[in-house]
């Protein structure tokens, strides 16, 4: 964001700001939000930690103060906020979600629609103290350790097999050893452990994935269309494709090969195309990232046999 931009949002006076300050006296961080008290929801309208000073734990600690000041002074209930593609991650990672539960006729025309953002929610629990959280889980995880160790063996040391007391190693059959046979372990069970857990072409067709999902142009396709918010949308449009569906269906194992992923992506192109006007910035949105698509394409030199048609 530019800094006269940011410099608005916080000497707004309908907003207020909680800042991070390391001495002597300089601003590493902050949120600005801004509440609708009555309508019990809040929004966060600007986050950020200097880029020097980020995967320290400063973010998640703002957002902690945040929730615990709020909860104390104000009847707000629920953040919405509208994330980049950047910082959707940090966002998830304190609870919000894109998901969102709370009806649109209390706060839409309330908060400012962006651009290439993904509005995001997060609802405060009324009996959790966000600053403690950490200390919660910690004692959680004593708890879970001191249970485990009640009833673990690991501290047991079985001696040597007899066939190795002479210090010669021959093979011998695993399941002759009554430790080994007392665990449940099978053969089959080494074998299960030894299989990839995803296709051969999942690690590039994720990394590919992932570069679409981050271009500028991409905020109109990340999630599917809302028929609450488009009607006919799905009346027009007869394979209906998106981002986030493309992301299910690579976790789920769907795409044997980039082709298939490819031919998903180029369904969004076309369908966007089909639908909107070409003069829209949907379908100018989606000439750009097809663009970007194909440059990708070409740097990957196994997939170049998909340029060709």
């Amino acid at each position: 964001m530019p800094k006269d931009y940011i410099a608005r949002l916080v000497y707004d006076r309908a907003h207020l700001s909680i800042a991070i300050v390391k001495m002597p006296l300089q601003v590493i961080g902050g949120i600005t939000f801004r509440e609708f008290r009555h309508r019990q929801f809040a929004e966060i309208v600007f986050c950020a930690v200097s880029a020097d000073q980020q995967v320290k734990g400063y973010g998640a600690h703002i957002m902690a103060h945040l929730k615990d000041y709020i909860k104390a002074t104000s009847p707000v209930m629920h953040f919405l906020t509208y994330a980049d593609n950047q910082a959707t991650g940090y966002f998830q990672k304190q609870g919000f979600t894109k998901d969102i539960t709370l009806d649109k006729s209390i706060w839409m025309g309330y908060i400012k629609d962006y651009e290439g953002g993904t509005l995001m929610q997060c609802s405060l629990v009324p009996r959790i103290r966000y600053l403690e959280v950490g200390r919660m889980l910690l004692k959680q995880k004593e708890c879970i350790l001191a249970k485990i160790r009640t009833f673990s063996q690991n501290h047991v040391v079985h001696p040597p097999p007899q066939q190795w007391t002479n210090g010669v190693i021959t093979p011998i059959d695993p399941t002759s050893i009554p430790a080994i046979r007392a665990t449940g372990w099978s053969p089959t069970m080494d074998e299960l452990s030894r299989e990839p857990r995803r296709g051969p072409h999942y690690n590039e067709m994720r990394r590919f994935l992932n570069h679409i999902q981050n271009h500028k142009r991409a905020w109109p396709f990340v999630s599917p269309v809302k028929k609450d918010e488009v009607p006919n949308y799905y009346k027009v449009i007869e394979s209906p494709m998106d981002l986030l569906t493309i992301e299910e269906r690579l976790d789920g194992d769907c795409y044997s090969a980039p082709r298939e992923l490819v031919d998903d992506l180029k369904l969004i192109y076309s369908n966007c195309r089909q639908f909107n006007d070409a003069t829209t910035v949907y379908s100018k949105c989606a000439v750009q990232l097809e663009k970007y698509m194909w440059k990708l394409i070409g740097d990957i030199p196994e997939w170049h046999n998909l340029l060709e048609e």
